[in-house]
């Protein structure tokens, strides 16, 4: 099998795909083709993938030539970028940002993210009968969200969210993709040379007080801007779906909504939407899962197959609102663990708060065999569902 061949298509909406739980099964640390000649680790299994994300000795920093995900970029690129790389300058910058993403401050959001929710569905449910929902109500609430955090316009909510979507497609011509990059990096760019005359009640403004500067200022924003709102509309959007396609797991929730905390939880560990997450590149020989790793090999964690670990969910194709499942890994582990994953948690119990309590006839307009999934990109998700009630 080939590196390329972990990049590969669900044949299944909801089962990871049939490569990554066969390396699970048959061979947990597997050293597979990569390219030009290269060599490359998937580690599948739960432990082993917690051990490799909480080990700085894998590195992230992405301005490596031989780091899996370096794509050409030089090194100072990512500067601000947590997740591109390594301590000390990460300690620094995550540890500077952190304490607007803590439970306590996020929970303090929850009436405005319930009335961004509500608004959302006020203008999906005005006066129609069916919608699509990406459009309508996935994307909106979490691109709201982030773009009041960052002091970023909503206005040009079109912009950034096409763009994203450009620079979240893998199988993009390199060309355009570089292009969205650098359009949002400039976008950011302005909006961080506007707060460094003039600051404003945002996270940008926050930061540079607190001693960024400009340059990580401005990697620090295009990171959150894009990390911010698509990963969260493909939960949203997956999450209805299954609620609308098993009925069973509906009902569980309508007759208890109490369940609807851990029921997100169930999903995220499900759907684990960062399919081939962890791309590391080790700087030191050392032995995980009983294979030994030299210095200079790439490695890839599959998170998918890690949330699916027999060994540790029991049952784990099965949906149970009631597993009780926070030690999933859908937002990583470790020092890089997602910086935002309590505010996806917290719009995510809202938007499901909210639809199953105002939208009682909510159904598909297609079957699953119609919907167009997102595919061969670096995160599972739906382009369109369309809605009716």
């Amino acid at each position: 099998m080939t590196v390329n061949a972990i990049q590969t298509r669900r044949v299944d909406p909801y089962s990871p795909p049939t490569e990554h739980l066969e390396l699970q099964s048959d061979e947990p640390v597997a050293f597979l083709d990569w390219r030009d000649g290269r060599k490359a680790w998937a580690i599948t299994k739960h432990a082993d993938v917690r051990t490799m994300l909480s080990d700085v000795r894998f590195s992230s920093d992405r301005s490596n030539p031989d780091h899996p995900a370096h794509g050409g970029y030089v090194p100072g690129a990512h500067k601000g970028a947590i997740i591109a790389i390594d301590p000390p300058e990460h300690s620094a910058i995550r540890s500077r940002v952190m304490n607007e993403f803590t439970v306590k401050k996020i929970s303090l959001m929850r009436p405005r993210i319930e009335e961004i929710v509500s608004e959302a569905l006020d203008a999906m449910l005005d006066g129609k009968s069916e919608a699509e929902l990406v459009e309508e109500l996935s994307l909106p609430v979490p691109a709201m969200a982030i773009a009041e955090l960052l002091g970023v316009p909503y206005e040009d909510h079109d912009f950034f969210q096409h763009n994203t979507s450009l620079f979240s497609d893998a199988h993009i011509d390199p060309k355009q993709r570089g292009e969205a990059i650098a359009k949002l990096r400039d976008y950011i760019s302005e909006l961080v040379d506007a707060r460094v005359n003039e600051r404003g009640n945002d996270i940008i403004s926050r930061q540079l007080d607190a001693g960024a500067d400009a340059e990580e200022a401005v990697g620090l924003g295009f990171l959150l801007l894009i990390a911010g709102h698509e990963t969260t509309a493909n939960m949203i959007t997956l999450s209805i779906m299954t609620l609308l396609d098993k009925p069973d797991l509906l009902q569980q929730l309508r007759e208890d909504p109490s369940l609807i905390p851990g029921a997100v939880e169930e999903l995220l560990r499900y759907f684990t939407i960062a399919e081939v997450g962890g791309l590391r590149l080790a700087t030191t020989d050392l032995e995980i899962g009983g294979k030994q790793i030299h210095a200079g090999d790439a490695v890839f964690g599959l998170a998918n197959t890690a949330n699916r670990d027999p060994e540790v969910f029991p049952d784990p194709h099965t949906i149970d609102f009631k597993r009780g499942a926070r030690n999933h890994m859908a937002f990583g582990f470790g020092p890089h663990q997602c910086l935002g994953q309590n505010l996806a948690r917290l719009e995510l119990v809202v938007v499901l708060e909210q639809v199953i309590q105002r939208i009682p006839t909510l159904r598909l307009l297609d079957p699953l065999s119609a919907i167009a999934f997102k595919e061969w990109g670096p995160n599972y998700g739906i382009n369109e569902l369309r809605v009716a009630w």
